[in-house]
């Protein structure tokens, strides 16, 4: 599932000049992880279009560390937000400040005010910070009294949290959750790849860790991301779009599953999905978006945005699990 590095010319013809760079940064990102091939496509493919990222697995998965690499390769802001339940929501937005040598206040901003932000344990923040921040992600700007500052562009929120210890926690609601773009839920490792990773954890306490070659500035991201934005999706992969997340609202095709929800799909879930197929099918090295790419971005990008009916969870049903049933019934045409 690595990403090709092939030469920047697509298969259909069109010259790539950018992707090129997005996907040696894609490899160096991966090099310092293991097991993490996907993880690393949805970054790239939050930063290609401008989304924002939910990561959610157990501690010591490598959820961070993969962020902070991604922040290495980018010659862009980066800030880290460690959330607790008594975070403020100036504490991110920033504040308003007395200047007693000037008689007036002055804004400072907080850590929001970056192009990489990454929200470790967002579910441990209370609900006015998670509030604010999702209000930032929405409109890519903050207003402190009187004034709207805009926020740095690129602007990719990365939130993470855990699976596991609810204890002092606030759940995102899924009103909430439907500004992110992607929901990833990161898995346990496999005696393979857990085998690999002390190898890694050992070469570092040498002094052996694999750097990142070099860092993508403001221009190169633009570049990538108008690149992107071109790709072909054709009439018929628009459709098949559509008719998945229809399907999360109407009977036809699959009443069995629209029975088992209690709230669908909205057009956000459509737009995304597109805009996440256009992203993939590019660092793919393809101008034009596929019917796998759908497939493959589906749960990640649907199931945070369907809520299950109570009966449905009390059966064991899961949201992505509504989605890969959908899936397996609506066909591409």
């Amino acid at each position: 599932m690595r990403m090709e590095a092939t030469g920047a010319a697509s298969p259909g013809g069109r010259d790539f000049a950018a992707r090129q760079r997005i996907v040696d940064l894609g490899h160096a990102v991966e090099e310092g992880l293991i097991g993490r091939t996907t993880l690393v496509e949805r970054l790239l493919i939050a930063l290609l279009t401008g989304g924002h990222l939910l990561i959610e697995g157990a501690p010591g998965l490598a959820k961070t560390r993969a962020v902070k690499r991604l922040a290495d390769g980018l010659d862009c802001s980066f800030a880290r937000i460690q959330c607790t339940p008594d975070l403020m929501p100036a504490d991110l937005t920033g504040t308003q400040v007395f200047r007693p040598e000037r008689g007036d206040f002055e804004f400072v901003p907080g850590p929001v005010f970056h192009s990489l932000v990454l929200v470790d344990e967002i579910n441990r923040a209370p609900p006015k910070v998670q509030s604010a921040l999702l209000e930032a992600m929405a409109e890519q700007q903050v207003t402190a009294g009187n004034t709207t500052h805009p926020l740095p562009r690129p602007f990719v929120v990365v939130a993470t949290q855990n699976s596991i210890e609810h204890e002092g926690t606030f759940p995102l609601p899924e009103a909430q959750l439907d500004r992110f773009q992607m929901h990833v839920l990161v898995g346990m490792p496999d005696a393979a790849s857990e085998r690999a990773i002390i190898d890694l954890v050992e070469s570092e306490t040498q002094g052996q860790t694999p750097p990142i070659p070099h860092s993508l500035d403001h221009d190169a991201i633009f570049a990538a991301q108008a690149e992107a934005a071109t790709v072909h999706l054709a009439p018929a992969l628009k459709d098949y779009i559509v008719r998945l997340v229809m399907a999360t609202r109407e009977d036809d095709p699959a009443p069995d599953v629209r029975r088992l929800i209690e709230h669908p799909v909205s057009p956000r879930g459509t737009l995304a999905l597109a805009q996440a197929v256009k992203a993939r099918a590019y660092l793919k090295g393809r101008d034009y978006g596929i019917p796998d790419d759908v497939a493959e971005l589906a749960p990640d990008i649907l199931a945070h945005r369907l809520v299950p009916t109570w009966r449905a969870t009390a059966d064991g049903e899961t949201a992505r699990s509504l989605i890969d049933r959908l899936l397996a019934i609506v066909k591409p045409l």
